[in-house]
C-alpha cells in the first residue's frame, strides 16, 4: 500500500512537471542570481523607497504627491501605461517634483499563465507611452500581483528591465482597505533601512492610504529614515553593476514634454 502511494506521488510529480505544473522557483533563486530585487539592506544610511502602483489616479495620486512634497520624500510611481495615456498631466507632475515613473504593464496584465511575448509586448507598450508622455525612459519593472517566473524575467531581460518586487514584511495590503492603524502598524513597526514599502494609489477607494501616509511619512522622517526612489536605493545593490540601472544613468537625461 505504501509503495502504491509513493508511486502515485512520484507519477503526479512528473506528470505535473510534464505540464508545466512543476513547483515555481523560489524567491532566494532569483535573489541570488540578482533576476529580481526585494529589498536592498544597507547599514551605511537609514534609507527606505515608497512605491506606489497602479495608477495615476486623478483623485488619489495628487493627494499622495502633496503628502511627499510637504515632507520631502521621493518615491517610486509603478505606472499602467494606459493610465498614463488617461491621466498624462499627472505622469508629468511626478517626474517634474523629483519622483521616478516604473512600468506595470500597459493593461495591468494578469501575467501568470502567458507567454513572453505576451509579457514583452506589455512592457514594451508601456515603455513607449511613458516616453512619449514624460521624455523619461524607465528602466524598472514590476508585474501586476507581484507574480514572478522565468518568462516574467526573461521579458523583463528583452526589454531590458530590472524587477523590482518589494520587501515582504512591507505589504501594506492597503488595497483590501484594512484600516488606516493597520496600514500605519505594518508599516512602523516594521521598517527597516533599505526596505521596499508596497503601496497603491488607484484601483478603488484610497482615502485609508492617503491618512495612513500622513502619519507615516513623518514618523519615518523623525526615525531618521530619508525617502529614495527605487533607483537610488539600488545603487546600493551588490550586483548594480549588471542592472539595467546604470544605463538609466546616461540616458534619463530629457524633460518632461509640454
Amino acid at each position: 500500500m505504501k509503495k502504491s502511494l509513493l508511486f502515485l506521488c512520484v507519477f503526479l510529480f512528473f506528470a505535473g512537471a510534464s505540464n508545466g505544473q512543476a513547483a515555481k522557483k523560489s524567491r532566494f533563486y532569483y535573489e541570488k542570481k540578482g533576476d529580481i530585487v526585494w529589498e536592498v539592506p544597507t547599514s551605511e544610511e537609514k534609507i527606505i523607497a515608497l512605491t506606489f502602483d497602479d495608477g495615476p489616479d486623478p483623485t488619489y495620486t495628487p493627494l499622495i504627491l502633496n503628502l511627499l512634497k510637504e515632507y520631502n520624500a521621493k518615491a517610486t510611481f509603478f505606472v499602467v501605461g494606459d493610465r498614463v495615456t488617461q491621466y498624462p498631466t499627472i505622469a508629468k507632475r511626478e517626474i517634474k517634483e523629483g519622483h521616478e515613473l516604473a512600468n506595470h504593464t500597459y493593461s495591468h496584465l494578469e501575467v501568470r499563465g502567458q507567454d513572453t511575448a505576451k509579457i514583452e509586448g506589455e512592457i514594451e507598450k508601456a515603455d513607449e507611452r511613458i516616453q512619449q508622455v514624460t521624455g523619461i525612459k524607465p528602466y524598472l519593472f514590476r508585474p501586476p500581483t507581484g507574480y514572478y517566473d522565468d518568462k516574467v524575467v526573461k521579458a523583463a531581460k528583452n526589454q531590458q528591465y530590472t524587477v523590482v518586487l518589494w520587501s515582504w514584511h512591507q505589504d501594506t495590503f492597503d488595497w483590501r482597505n484594512p484600516g488606516v492603524d493597520r496600514i500605519v502598524h505594518q508599516v512602523l513597526k516594521n521598517a527597516s533601512s533599505g526596505d521596499i514599502v508596497l503601496f497603491h494609489d488607484t484601483g478603488g477607494n484610497r482615502t485609508q492610504t492617503v491618512q495612513a501616509l500622513k502619519q507615516i511619512l513623518p514618523e519615518l522622517k523623525e526615525k531618521g529614515y530619508r525617502f529614495v526612489t527605487i533607483s537610488e536605493l539600488l545603487k546600493h545593490h551588490p550586483n548594480y553593476e549588471s542592472l539595467y540601472l546604470m544605463q538609466k544613468e546616461n540616458t534619463n537625461k530629457g524633460t518632461p514634454l509640454k
